[in-house]
């Protein structure tokens, strides 16, 4: 092997050190990228909705509603970088439980979904509510009366989940407004929903109003699901800070403002 120059050593040198300090400053971006979280919801007003009307949103600034407000009070209170992502619910819920420091609001939590995430809350509250359209003639004394009738439902939500399991004839849509077209078109006779979201879809995207709550079946609490693979401190400190905002009155606060 040649002799080096002190010259060319010094060039050698000054090589090493770049390519360390690019491995360094690479590592560091993918430690950065790892611990960053990763929040998504879906278009469920006046849960989860956008500021500009839209079925998605890419940032936190375009996305609004009861439970979103009250995710982003306990942010307030955290010092995470994060991102706040609005997607069509299957997409998400799939996308979340395979993902590290990934999380999922308002998902009810439930007996078949509780050892599926780690769970942050609770938030607010939902009513499972079968509607049906403002000049239907039906009644239902319990759940079980609905059971020879088509009921309109939201692919992968949680009320719709449920009456499949249970048997009901539930036809199921990605997108959960055009439920209101199929009780006024007589492709449904209900539509499963909960108690604020269908009459406020029906009017602010059809106009509709009217529609009859026939049946509250069930109530559950929603929450934000963090994946298994979160790490657990992290589900924590969100408990923590959810906690902290309760206390200090901001839920109740931002929940009498969108029920006003």
């Amino acid at each position: 092997m040649p002799m080096l120059t002190s010259t060319s050593r010094k060039i050698l040198n000054g090589v090493k050190t770049g390519l360390l300090s690019l491995v360094l400053s690479g590592f560091a971006a993918s430690t950065t990228a790892d611990d960053r979280l990763y929040i998504f919801t879906e278009k469920y007003p006046p849960y989860n909705d956008t500021v500009s009307g839209k079925a998605f949103a890419h940032g936190e600034n375009d996305i609004t509603g009861i439970c979103s407000d009250m995710v982003k009070a306990a942010l307030a209170r955290l010092d995470y970088d994060y991102v706040m992502k609005m997607r069509a619910w299957s997409y998400a819920y799939n996308w979340v439980q395979e993902r590290e420091n990934h999380g999922l609001f308002c998902t009810a939590r439930t007996d078949e979904r509780e050892s599926q995430f780690q769970w942050v809350g609770p938030l607010a509250s939902i009513k499972w509510t079968l509607f049906a359209a403002p000049d239907s003639d039906i009644s239902l004394n319990s759940l079980d009366d609905a059971k020879d009738l088509q009921i309109a439902g939201y692919k992968g939500d949680v009320m719709s989940d449920y009456l499949i399991d249970k048997g009901f004839n539930v036809l199921t849509a990605v997108s959960g407004d055009v439920n209101t077209r199929r009780l006024m078109l007589g492709q449904a006779d209900l539509w499963v929903t909960d108690g604020l979201v269908g009459p406020l879809v029906a009017k602010e995207e059809h106009g509709i109003t009217g529609l009859k709550p026939v049946l509250v079946f069930r109530e559950t609490p929603m929450y934000l699901a963090f994946s298994n693979s979160t790490d657990p401190t992290i589900v924590a400190a969100f408990q923590r800070a959810l906690d902290e905002a309760r206390k200090a009155g901001e839920l109740d606060r931002i929940e009498n403002n969108y029920r006003q």
